[in-house]
């Protein structure tokens, strides 16, 4: 997917870094809808805004930038609820769900917010949980007791 992206770090519950990175993208993403349709007669919906968050973050929020986002095959989940119940969700999916598949994660864990947290109730709001994943690696036992890796 080619998308516009910004960089940021915190927590996205109370880190203002989120509403920055919200008021850089929003009116870039606009701007660009509004061109294509003029200038080239083509409109679309903005999508949802999304974001991938992981343990070491940047430090600083960065410029927007246009970039390509390849995640291949994911799991996910809609979690219906505050930002703060995700925990356990994510638990779930992480612990239980994608290993029980024959699944590893491989990738940065990724959320589609369908809902504008700026303007719906906590309990209300909708997220997709997004996590890419590989297939583990299976042991196999070949004739002669040899056992080879594979996946």
């Amino acid at each position: 997917m080619r998308c516009l992206m910004t960089d940021g770090h915190g927590d996205p519950n109370t880190s203002p870094a989120l509403a920055d990175a919200i008021a850089a993208l929003y009116p870039v993403a606009y701007r660009l809808k509004f061109a294509s349709k003029r200038d080239l007669g083509r409109d679309y919906v903005v999508p949802p805004l999304e974001g991938l968050w992981w343990a070491r973050q940047p430090t600083r929020l960065d410029d927007v930038r246009f970039q390509t986002l390849r995640e291949g095959r994911c799991v996910q989940t809609l979690h219906v609820g505050s930002f703060d119940d995700e925990a356990a969700v994510l638990t779930q999916l992480h612990h239980a769900f994608i290993p029980s598949k024959g699944l590893r994660m491989a990738g940065r864990h990724h959320e589609i917010h369908l809902s504008d947290f700026r303007r719906t109730a906590p309990e209300k709001q909708r997220t997709i949980l997004r996590q890419p994943v590989t297939a583990k690696a299976q042991t196999a036992a070949r004739p002669g007791g040899v056992t080879r890796r594979g996946g």
